[in-house]
């Protein structure tokens, strides 16, 4: 890695040649970045793909206006030159970082992609002593600059408030149906199944090492035995609850954390501290599950909390009943 980093090249020593070559490069590689995010989105956010797609299209315009300016000035041989050949140069994400995180996330990405190039631009025709490479960065940067009102044209064009609206929702839904309400389900389970035998072994025993070691077989139990239960329910084509392995994770992990949480504290010697915040723990737990259905389930706060609170209080007063018994 350092090798590499090494060999880069600093913007500043490029030649005006190699900054328009750099600049070609770099629309070319936004416009297969556009293309991408639209073929990933396009079956369920069609708008939102147009829009992409017409945006790949405007690269491709610009692109090819640099490439005639490059015939002008320097001819035809165009230098291989990209964004990771230039130390200080402005990186795009990860595009399978990007698609995973949302139909809203691609939007702002974008956004920030033609920002972010029109930014480089500008603070390097500053920077720069030589005329006509000032002006030729100045020039990309009012392409760039283009490149934004272009997007916020094409935006309002393909994607107007309705469209905007009605995918927001359906993204909203899916992220509710993948990852809420998996982990939700694997938070309850590892929350509230959990108490009774944790509890139960810290009263039995009064031994904080012998209570956690329960607690944490307990919770890796309960969360292994709830990811596969969940991967396996359902394959997410006809209910359009997403990939099943994601939800399975989801649900595992949850449903371990919600475990440990309690059982954590009894790392602490000291038998009444560790219940103490144990217990304290407990409801903290409880009521950030009743939080969390009202605000995405929308739940309301009464019902989850005589659902939830209620019922982890009496799953746990079982458990110390069992315990000291």
């Amino acid at each position: 890695m350092l090798s590499i980093l090494g060999n880069r090249r600093r913007f500043s020593d490029l030649s005006s040649q190699e900054v328009l070559a750099l600049a070609i490069s770099s629309e070319e590689d936004d416009a297969q970045i556009y293309r991408w995010y639209a073929s990933t989105l396009r079956a369920e956010y069609p708008a939102t793909a147009e829009a992409l797609d017409a945006m790949a299209a405007e690269e491709d315009t610009h692109r090819q206006r640099l490439i005639e300016l490059h015939q002008r000035r320097f001819g035809d041989a165009i230098p291989l030159i990209r964004r990771e050949h230039v130390a200080g140069f402005y990186a795009r994400r990860p595009v399978w970082l990007v698609e995973k995180l949302g139909v809203e996330r691609v939007r702002a990405e974008a956004v920030r992609m033609e920002s972010d190039a029109h930014n480089f631009y500008t603070r390097a025709a500053q920077a720069t002593s030589d005329a006509s490479t000032r002006k030729l960065l100045g020039d990309l940067a009012a392409a760039e600059a283009g490149h934004e009102a272009a997007w916020d044209s094409i935006e309002a064009q393909a994607l107007p408030e309705s469209a905007r609206s009605a995918e927001d929702e359906a993204a909203h839904r899916k992220f509710v149906l993948t990852y809420v309400q998996p982990g939700l389900a694997g938070l309850m389970d590892g929350s509230v199944s959990t108490l009774a035998p944790i509890f139960a072994a810290a009263f039995a025993t009064g031994d904080t090492w012998q209570t956690f070691l329960v607690g944490l077989a307990a919770s890796v139990g309960a969360g292994i035995s709830m990811g596969f239960t969940e991967a396996a329910s359902d394959d997410g084509v006809i209910s359009g609850r997403g990939s099943p392995l994601t939800r399975g994770v989801v649900t595992g992990l949850m449903t371990t954390l919600g475990g440990l949480g309690h059982a954590l504290p009894y790392l602490i010697p000291d038998f009444w501290v560790a219940t103490s915040i144990a217990i304290i723990v407990v409801f903290i737990e409880l009521w950030v599950i009743a939080w969390i259905q009202k605000r995405f389930m929308d739940t309301p706060f009464w019902r989850a909390t005589l659902q939830v609170v209620v019922g982890g209080a009496l799953v746990l007063a079982a458990g110390i009943l069992i315990g000291v018994a």
